[in-house]
């Protein structure tokens, strides 16, 4: 999940901050971060499970992060405002609305997030590939601001 950042070391904006990382590196990362910079795209979702498997902190409101293009380098920060860690079925539309994809209903959101939790690559992530979601599973919901963009 925490890779390096790709930018000039020295880079003020950047220097120790957390890469946010959306999905994985492609056009839906692409599309996603395009969401962050337009100000469409102001909460997510994330499993618990990644967070345990890859040894990462779950974000802390007042946190600032470096959002991470496909191609490693930091185009933006963002400061987490508000976290929350429920059950998948404690999903409220505000926040599918919130994440900027054109949902409309939280059951389509749903849909498209277990695709993904479903897909290969994030079973592959986990290190299981057998890996599903239920209305019990824990998601951390994260809300945040964008503060600059770097491109």
């Amino acid at each position: 999940m925490s890779e390096p950042i790709h930018t000039a070391p020295d880079d003020p904006d950047v220097a120790g901050l957390r890469p946010f990382e959306l999905a994985f590196p492609g056009p839906l990362r692409d599309a996603l971060v395009a969401a962050v910079l337009s100000g469409a795209k102001t909460s997510t979702t994330g499993l618990v499970a990644d967070y345990e498997h890859a040894g990462d902190p779950l974000p802390r409101p007042g946190e600032h992060t470096a959002v991470i293009d496909s191609t490693g380098r930091a185009v933006a920060v963002i400061e987490t405002t508000d976290v929350r860690v429920v059950p998948l079925a404690d999903v409220d539309l505000q926040h599918a609305l919130d994440e900027g994809e054109g949902y409309t209903t939280v059951a389509h959101w749903r849909s498209t997030h277990e695709r993904f939790w479903h897909g290969p690559e994030m079973r592959a992530a986990l290190g299981d590939p057998g890996f599903t979601v239920d209305d019990s599973t824990p998601v951390v919901l994260e809300r945040f601001r964008l503060l600059a963009d770097l491109r």
